[in-house]
């Protein structure tokens, strides 16, 4: 597997990619948790949501950056990550892997491209966040093996 500096080409792949592995979180964790109300304000037009975030995700004059991992032409997944340099910070923003990808730690080597490229931005430290439902834990579960101390953390939302 290829992991290589984002292309403007790659973006509807990428912007595919991230809707077909949240889907499950948002459709059959997240709004069955919180109900449709909640559902609808926080998180209702989360396909939109991506659609506009994901073009926004590279920028290196921004110090934001993504990588793709790819196998003869087919994207497996990809990273992207900001770093701020002069508080030696770096964030890994979003991360998707394909469900065929899943399991043979292209999670990991993707992780450990954007820290390698943190560091070379002078970063020292790197943030990660992930949710606490079983969607995300396969998500905490390699942050871990990558050394990543959880923080707990406790998020309420009630319908008014």
């Amino acid at each position: 597997m290829l992991i290589r500096s984002y292309v403007q080409s790659d973006l509807a792949r990428i912007t595919e990619l991230t809707i077909e592995t949240f889907r499950p979180f948002y459709e059959d964790s997240f709004r069955p948790l919180v109900g449709e109300t909640v559902f609808a304000i926080q998180h209702g037009g989360w396909r939109d949501d991506y659609r506009k975030q994901v073009p926004e995700l590279h920028d290196p004059g921004s110090h934001k950056y993504v990588a793709v991992a790819e196998e003869n032409g087919v994207l497996g997944g990809y990273v992207a990550w900001t770093v701020e340099p002069a508080r030696r910070h770096g964030s890994i923003v979003l991360l998707a892997v394909a469900a065929a990808h899943r399991r043979d730690n292209l999670g990991t080597a993707l992780c450990e491209h954007a820290f390698e490229a943190m560091r070379e931005h002078g970063a020292e430290m790197v943030e990660i966040g992930t949710g606490g439902d079983d969607f995300h834990a396969p998500a905490r579960a390699l942050y871990e093996r990558l050394g990543c101390v959880k923080l707990p953390v406790a998020v309420y939302f009630r319908e008014l």
